[in-house]
């Protein structure tokens, strides 16, 4: 994981107004694009507050911090600042890396969709961190919502195409993130797929048999997903580690 401490200094008088700007617009701006709060802090002077964010990796918070700036609520964010004689007086950031593990560890609830069109083709993207595989569409849960609504958001944001939800398919652990993902069937309603920047480079409809699937999916822990999605008709559990691949348990 990749930490980034942000810092910002304030008159006393401004605080109120800063949390609201930053609940009205980073904050939601940051969850959206994929970043996690782990917690934000401020001095007993209220002169200094400080945010903490989590992301996967360098990749990641340069993907995210792309598709912040290239958002139109940054550039409301910005105008909210024009409008204000001084929000802040300053700020600075800087970056740090766990020295290891020291609470209750944390799992991270994802989605993906197993989305076909009237052939049977499936949905497959190639995002812009991960780029040595395609995969299904699919991303972390938002609160509030219910798994169908977050696979019908992340298929949408990453390819462009809205979808009706289905069954779940398969329940995947990765015990090295910790991230536990559910997969779901589904089918297009309209639209036509196209890469989604900063997010996504690549989506398309992809006709494959069995055999082919390693061929676009090429870890090992994306191929079984649609495997399964299309052979099980009882749901999947898998917990595997990466970095390298390991399969600890299937059943």
């Amino acid at each position: 994981m990749l930490y980034r401490r942000k810092t910002y200094t304030i008159e006393p008088a401004m605080y109120e107004t800063f949390t609201h700007f930053f609940h009205t617009y980073l904050l939601p701006n940051q969850l959206t694009h994929g970043a996690q709060l782990v917690g934000r802090w401020v001095n007993e002077e209220q002169t200094e507050i400080m945010a903490m964010w989590s992301y996967d990796n360098r990749a990641h918070y340069e993907t995210v911090n792309i598709g912040i700036r290239a958002s139109a609520m940054h550039a409301e964010a910005q105008n909210y600042r024009k409008s204000l004689a001084e929000l802040f007086i300053s700020s600075n950031e800087d970056f740090f890396s766990s020295t290891g593990d020291y609470g209750q560890s944390r799992q991270i609830l994802a989605v993906s969709g197993y989305i076909v069109n009237e052939e049977g083709h499936v949905l497959l993207v190639r995002n812009n961190h991960r780029n040595d595989t395609y995969e299904m569409p699919g991303g972390r849960l938002e609160l509030g919502e219910t798994l169908k609504e977050a696979v019908k958001r992340e298929v949408l944001e990453e390819t462009g195409i809205h979808a009706e939800i289905g069954d779940m398919t398969g329940v995947y652990q990765n015990i090295t993130s910790g991230i536990i993902c559910m997969v779901f069937r589904g089918s297009v309603i309209s639209g036509v797929p196209a890469a989604q920047p900063p997010e996504t480079i690549d989506a398309q409809f992809v006709d494959f048999d069995k055999e082919q699937v390693e061929e676009w999916l090429k870890r090992p822990q994306f191929a079984s997903r649609v495997n399964d999605a299309r052979n099980n008709e009882s749901i999947a559990y898998e917990s595997y580690e990466v970095r390298p691949y390991r399969l600890i348990e299937r059943s």
